[in-house]
């Protein structure tokens, strides 16, 4: 029989409300750098960073939520960058707006607004004490903050994986 490791997730009525609501910040730091940096793309980079260095050691499910803000929203700040400069570039030097242009406009806003639903979930899921994982960003967190080399309280539980009793 092959033994893995397995790590216990907190249970959201054991996770007390003040680490949810630090996980829940994460998530809102995303929407006041949009508010008041819109024209700053990297604010909301550099606001994410700060919150994450600053709540990473309060627990790992803040933590983890922390992290997983932060490292979604690097593309999202890089195509709102791109957008910029391409836009100030088209202003400065009058190079017109071109098909491609509007095309990676549609790109942005969409990516944007995906952006900001999913945010809104994983907001809406932090503060009821539950883990909600984005696509790639979500694993990326997780293994940073649960997986088998996160930093922990001690050893991890070490069982066999067996399905539910009952099945």
């Amino acid at each position: 029989m092959n033994e893995e490791i397995s790590i216990t997730l907190p249970q959201p009525d054991e996770i007390p409300r003040r680490e949810r609501e630090d996980a829940m910040g994460a998530y809102f730091m995303m929407f006041a750098a949009w508010g008041i940096g819109l024209p700053f793309p990297f604010l909301n980079l550099i606001a994410a960073g700060i919150y994450y260095g600053i709540h990473k050691k309060k627990s790992r499910f803040v933590a983890f939520h922390a992290l997983q803000s932060l490292s979604s929203q690097i593309p999202v700040t890089v195509a709102n960058a791109g957008l910029l400069f391409w836009l100030i570039r088209n202003l400065v030097r009058d190079f017109g707006f071109y098909n491609s242009f509007w095309a990676y406009l549609a790109f942005v806003v969409a990516l944007n607004i995906a952006y900001l639903v999913i945010s809104l979930v994983a907001l809406s899921r932090a503060y009821k004490g539950n883990f909600f994982y984005f696509p790639i960003f979500g694993r990326i967190a997780f293994d940073n903050w649960y997986g088998p080399n996160a930093p922990g309280d001690g050893e991890p539980e070490v069982r066999p994986n067996r399905p539910p009793e009952g099945y």
